[in-house]
């Protein structure tokens, strides 16, 4: 079959029919199929089949679409897919793909059309509804979609917790261990499913990646079933999610579409970890407001905590923030009662005369949790929210960060989409915190800067057992968690032990080197740094200057190896600059060779010295010309090639 061509088995209107398309380069082949009226679709990589037969369908409140339907037409067209995003790994992303819409009709003479993108890597598909007989809205009771990962597979998951447990009664918040190269019959530890993303590998070395994206106030977050009867299943969140108020099903007007599923297909890493297909099928939104540039921060609550939060030590930050020539600095809970409005108004004059905007913490609501933390019920009533977003834009604040979401439930993502709405109209960025995965929400809201949803930097401050997984967990997430979307871990800790007077608390294993890697390594448009004053004195000084200089927004970014679990090397462009970083996770040193020449004609390496100490390298590149870097158990290197 031509690349980028339909073939068709049957004719129209026939409840047992064949479509199969391909992607324009003709190496991913998708296939759907009707038989005894069940829709389902697979997918081929470069001959392979790396999904099986899997179910699609919807049960809406008023139509069954998932069983005795007939293809009532089908449609393919080129779809071009040309935008610029400075708040995603690559700046400007242009390729095409096949779309085909098979549009299914069931014995009422109801439709349902399925639309699919396929891509050079990846292939995407959603449901479309239109308004018919009279029917304006649709509940959906049930999705049906499936998706047979290879039996033989092994799995990459972060299990979906119960609702309501944790701290403060605060989870689920996407911050579960993940399993690792597991058999795909390995149950969740909660019995509740995975979250996504998800990864997979087939025992011939095809990798897949499932997630979606596209998720905003007309649906729900999804995550997927224990694998059953050889299909993961698409699930709807959980009845107890934000303290039982909000309905599982999601709810919309007529026509309508549902979020995009995702798939994205590789022979080797590459096309996992450097996939745009998060962005290529969303939309904006709204406009932004004005042109955001998130940046660097500094952050006092990771390492001081709470007692933090007073006016000397925010000034400490400030001031630390201005001697790194950052942008930002990150204050944390408890600032409206331990400092206060009045006083917070001085401290932000004082904040800009040093050419630093400070970023304001906020509980994202008070009825969904047992958060005291404040400020607290401000953001989930309108009129109030705005009151506050006026105050905020009073004051000149460019950034906030809002804590302590609830779950996936639809009324949950209407929240989410309020408070960038409202943000946006004052002017604000957004980081989300305590919150669900983000789902394309880089291009679908321009003010939206950055989400947690993952085991990040405050679970080393608080466990040794985090500090002693930190670098396997950390060579999860570039094939994980940060490929669909930006990852703000609050991470890079200098400090040996992770207090205050970095004289007690946990123990850090990893050396520096590696947590400046993390920095390259880890993709969020704003970073909350978790550097402390006191590293401009006792760490390295090589490690300074170049935290001072890491960029938070890049143009684009290639694969270069890695196993997840194991290590990971990738680089990222800012401008005409190359950041080549490295990370280890192995008990033995980790030999790398890698050709730097590629990138650029010098680069400036820091690395480990025998004993694991930061060291300064100075190189002139040759091209074709390959070297040799060892990163050391729980070790890393960077490269800056110009």
């Amino acid at each position: 079959m031509l690349a980028g061509m339909l073939s068709c088995s049957a004719a129209t209107a026939q409840d047992k029919a064949h479509i199969s398309v391909t992607n324009p380069e003709g190496t991913i082949e998708l296939n759907v199929n009707v038989d005894d009226g069940s829709p389902a679709y697979s997918v081929k990589l470069g001959g392979e089949t790396v999904i099986g037969k899997s179910p699609l369908g919807v049960v809406a409140d008023f139509a069954d679409f998932s069983k005795e339907m007939k293809v009532k037409d089908h449609k393919t067209t080129t779809k071009v897919m040309d935008y610029t995003n400075s708040h995603i790994k690559k700046s400007k992303v242009s390729h095409t793909a096949t779309d085909l819409v098979v549009t299914l009709e069931n014995p009422q003479g109801r439709t349902l059309a399925v639309e699919f993108v396929v891509g050079t890597s990846d292939v995407a598909f959603r449901y479309l509804l239109p308004k018919e007989k009279g029917t304006g809205s649709v509940r959906v009771m049930e999705e049906k979609t499936g998706f047979a990962i290879p039996s033989d597979a092994t799995a990459f998951l972060s299990p979906q917790s119960d609702p309501m447990i944790g701290w403060k009664r605060t989870k689920p918040s996407y911050e579960e261990e993940y399993i690792i190269d597991a058999p795909l019959t390995h149950k969740s530890k909660y019995g509740k499913g995975f979250t996504f993303p998800a990864l997979f590998k087939t025992p011939a070395g095809k990798w897949i990646l499932v997630s979606e994206t596209g998720t905003d106030r007309h649906y729900a977050g999804c995550r997927l079933s224990d694998y059953t009867n050889g299909i993961y299943k698409i699930e709807f969140p959980m009845p107890g999610e934000n303290n039982g108020n909000g309905t599982v099903e999601p709810a919309f007007a007529l026509p309508g579409a549902t979020p995009w599923r995702t798939i994205t297909l590789g022979d080797n890493l590459a096309p996992i970890v450097e996939t745009t297909i998060a962005w290529d099928v969303v939309e904006p939104i709204y406009e932004a407001k004005q042109d955001y540039r998130p940046g660097r921060a500094t952050w006092s609550w990771i390492l001081w905590q709470d007692n933090s939060i007073n006016e000397k030590d925010i000034r400490t930050y400030i001031d630390f923030a201005h001697d790194m020539g950052w942008e930002h600095t990150l204050i944390d809970n408890w600032w409206d009662t331990k400092i206060g409005k009045p006083r917070m108004e001085e401290l932000i004059r004082y904040a800009r005369s040093k050419s630093v905007e400070p970023i304001l913490w906020y509980s994202s609501s008070g009825y969904w949790n047992d958060i005291v933390q404040g400020p607290v019920n401000l953001m989930d009533n309108p009129r109030i929210r705005r009151n506050e977003m006026d105050w905020l834009q009073k004051n000149g604040i460019k950034a906030i960060k809002v804590d302590f979401f609830g779950g996936d439930k639809q009324e949950t993502m209407r929240l989410y989409e309020d408070i960038l709405s409202d943000a946006n109209d004052h002017g604000i960025m957004v980081i989300f915190h305590g919150c669900t995965l983000p789902r394309g929400w880089e291009k679908m809201y321009p003010n939206y800067i950055g989400s947690e949803a993952v085991l990040a930097s405050e679970n080393l401050v608080f466990s040794q057992h985090f500090c002693d997984k930190e670098a396997e967990n950390a060579t999860l997430h570039p094939f994980i968690r940060n490929t669909v979307g930006a990852m703000e871990f609050g991470g890079t800790l200098l400090n040996k032990r992770h207090n205050r007077n970095n004289n007690g608390g946990k123990i850090r294993r990893t050396t520096d080197a590696f947590e400046l890697a993390t920095a390259v390594i880890f993709q969020s448009p704003a970073q909350n740094f978790a550097l402390a004053p006191n590293n401009l004195t006792d760490a390295p000084a090589e490690a300074i200057e170049f935290m001072k200089s890491i960029p938070t927004l890049w143009d684009d970014i290639r694969f270069i190896e890695g196993y997840p679990g194991k290590y990971a090397v990738l680089a990222r462009r800012h401008g005409d600059t190359w950041y080549v970083a490295g990370i280890n996770a192995g008990s033995e040193p980790k030999q790398i060779k890698i050709d730097l020449s590629a990138f650029g004609n010098q680069a400036e390496v820091l690395c480990e010295g025998k004993k694991g100490e930061l060291k300064k390298q100075e190189m002139k590149l040759k091209k074709g010309k390959t070297f040799t870097i060892s990163m050391q158990p729980n070790g890393g290197f960077t490269a800056i090639v110009e």
